[in-house]
Order: C-alpha cells, then sequence, then structure tokens
C-alpha cells in the first residue's frame, strides 16, 4: 500500500471539523472547532485535574516470520494552530489613507474583524522509518516532538504560532509464536503551560490537534483488532488503545497499513469517488453541502474567501461544478448484482 493512498484517508480524518458549513469564522458554530483528537500540554492537563488528555496510545498487533524480519515505517501527524488576526490600522494614518491603501474587500474585512482572531491549522509530521522490530523489543525508543514558535506577516495579515513539545515512545513485545504487539504512545510535555488553567482556547494554541498515526509494515502483516482470527481474540482484547481507534487501510484484504484513527471507523474506509472535494463538515453530504454554498450571499462567499485558505478552495471548487459533476453528487448504488435462482 503505497502512503499517498493512505493519506487520502488520513487527510479526511486530520481535516475533519476544521470548519464547519457555512465555512464562515462568524458562525457561531465555527467559534469552537477544535474537538478531534486533541493531545493537550500535560502541565495543562494536570493543572485541570486530567479531565483534558496529554497522552494517545495506539497497541496493536503484528504478525511476521521472526522479528529481525519485520521493520515499520510510522507517521504522527496532527494540526498545530496558529492565531491570525488582523493589523489594525494606526491612527495617524487618516481613515482615507488606510482605506486606499487596501483593496476594499481586505478593507472590509479588517474592519469586521479588527478586534477579532481566529485560528487557522497547519499540518505536522514526525516520520520514523524503517524501525526494525528487533530493536524495539530490546527496549523502547524515544523520538522528540519539538516546533517551535514563530510569527508570520503578510501584508494585513499577522499569523503567530506558540511552540509544542512532546515526544513518541515506541516499544514491542512477543506475544505469541511470530506474533508481536506494538505501542505508540504520543505525549504533549510543552513547559510552561499550566499557567492556562481554565483558559481553555489558549491551551489548544500548544495542543495537538486531529492527532493520527498511520503505520506500514515490512516483512510483516497488521491483524484486524476489529474481526481478528479466533485465536488471537485474547491477543487483541489485551491491547489497550487511548483515544484512537486502529483500522486497516487500502485495497480490501490488504494488511500491511494501519491507521490509528481518533474517529472510529471500520476497517478499509473508502472516499467515495463522486466527492470532488473534502467538506470537512462532520455530517457531510456532498450535494447538499454544496448547494448551501451556493446560495449563500456575495457577503458570506466574500467573507468566506477571505476568511481561510480552505474555505476558499470550497468556494472556488463549489463555483466551477459543471452539471455533470452535479449529477454524480446525487447518488449511486454500489452492490447491485443480478438476483441468482
Amino acid at each position: 500500500m503505497k502512503i499517498e493512498q493512505v493519506k487520502e484517508i488520513a487527510n479526511a480524518v486530520l481535516f475533519e471539523g476544521y470548519l464547519l458549513y457555512p465555512y464562515r469564522h462568524s458562525a457561531i458554530k465555527n467559534r469552537q472547532r477544535w474537538t478531534i483528537g486533541v493531545v493537550y500540554p500535560q502541565e495543562y492537563s494536570e493543572a485541570n485535574g486530567g479531565i483534558e488528555p496529554w497522552i494517545m496510545r495506539t497497541e496493536c498487533l503484528i504478525t511476521g516470520q521472526g522479528s529481525e524480519d519485520t521493520s515499520l515505517d510510522i507517521h504522527v501527524r496532527f494540526l498545530h494552530l496558529l492565531q491570525r488576526s488582523i493589523m489594525q490600522p494606526t491612527i495617524a494614518v487618516p481613515l482615507q489613507a488606510q482605506s486606499d491603501a487596501l483593496p476594499a474587500s481586505e478593507w472590509s474585512l479588517a474592519s469586521r474583524l479588527a478586534h477579532e482572531s481566529f485560528e487557522e491549522g497547519i499540518e505536522r509530521q514526525i516520520s520514523i522509518e524503517n524501525v526494525s522490530m528487533r530493536d524495539l523489543m530490546t527496549g523502547p525508543r524515544l523520538v522528540q516532538i519539538d516546533f517551535p514558535a514563530q510569527c508570520l506577516v503578510e501584508d494585513v495579515i499577522v499569523r503567530e504560532q506558540r511552540p509544542i513539545a512532546g515526544a513518541i515512545r515506541l516499544s514491542a513485545e512477543a506475544v505469541g509464536e511470530d506474533l508481536f504487539k506494538l505501542s505508540i504512545q504520543i505525549e504533549n510535555t510543552t513547559p510552561e503551560t499550566g499557567i492556562l488553567a481554565n483558559r481553555h482556547n489558549e491551551a489548544l494554541l500548544q495542543s495537538f490537534v486531529s492527532t493520527h498515526t498511520i503505520l506500514q509494515v515490512n516483512g510483516g502483516e497488521f491483524i484486524s483488532l476489529l474481526e481478528p482470527p479466533e485465536a488471537m481474540q485474547a491477543a487483541v482484547q489485551a491491547c489497550q488503545n487511548l483515544r484512537t481507534w486502529p483500522v486497516l487501510v487500502g485495497s480490501e484484504g490488504e494488511r500491511d497499513a494501519l491507521l490509528s484513527s481518533p474517529i472510529i471507523l471500520y476497517d478499509y474506509p473508502q472516499i467515495a469517488p463522486e466527492s470532488p472535494g473534502s467538506l470537512f463538515d462532520g455530517t457531510e453530504i456532498d450535494e447538499i453541502l454544496t448547494l448551501r454554498i451556493l446560495t449563500l450571499t456575495d457577503e458570506e462567499k466574500e467573507e468566506m474567501r477571505q476568511g481561510d485558505v480552505r474555505a476558499r478552495e470550497i468556494l472556488e471548487r463549489t463555483e466551477a461544478l459543471t452539471p455533470e459533476q452535479f449529477m454524480k453528487l446525487h447518488g449511486t448504488i454500489r452492490s447491485l448484482r443480478p438476483v441468482v435462482e
């Protein structure tokens, strides 16, 4: 299974709920967006009584002809939030000069959101490749997560990102003949976050959001945790997954790739081929959402266009759909076959 194919499914998980219809930051439903796969900083979590998790753990089973012949590629992915704000015009500049300096659409946006800010998400990935199962059985491996703070200024838009830090702990053990249990624990240890107690929105800026793990095995196979062989039921039940659900991904029957997802999926999830692109909405029905997007007012579309690059892509893609593409969204039958007496 190629990693590019797996990432099609993983990206749907990564951006699930990223921005909901009507895709405007002024909409109430988009004021609290980050709810899936959040791994909070440890200090913040402990200051709040441990209610909000700072650990995510994946445990799964792998069969192989021998641990020395089995290796893994592991990709931990999440969104790192940044705060976007509009630079307020200086008092010394006359109002007319300010408006002349900016395009009408940007000046309108700056006027409405001068005292507001909102979050965007940047994809982060930590790849650990060619990991030997034999080495993991000898002792655990620790991989650091470290992304520094940064500030980007583009015209009147300021994007600020706070630092995040953590670790990925890898370990493995034999649980039967040619059967191994792999453990991947993701920890958010960003320091100096205890002061954020009861300040949830600020803590999110230093959290891992939509966290998930992609695994590929060479010289072995993953065991389905949903439909395992009878002989492996006990080993499956001993796997302890915290806030994540590992499922097989790829074509039906392939067992070399696994997606550990923060949302519940079945083995071999697929993206409908009729879908022209992601709409991010947790109750996504492409046809209904597409028609609703087209009924937005010009002002609502402008806010959608100016608010977020991914929202702008949705709008431009929707407005460019052909009648043939619309008809594909109307429904399909995948299991129709002749009746055999």
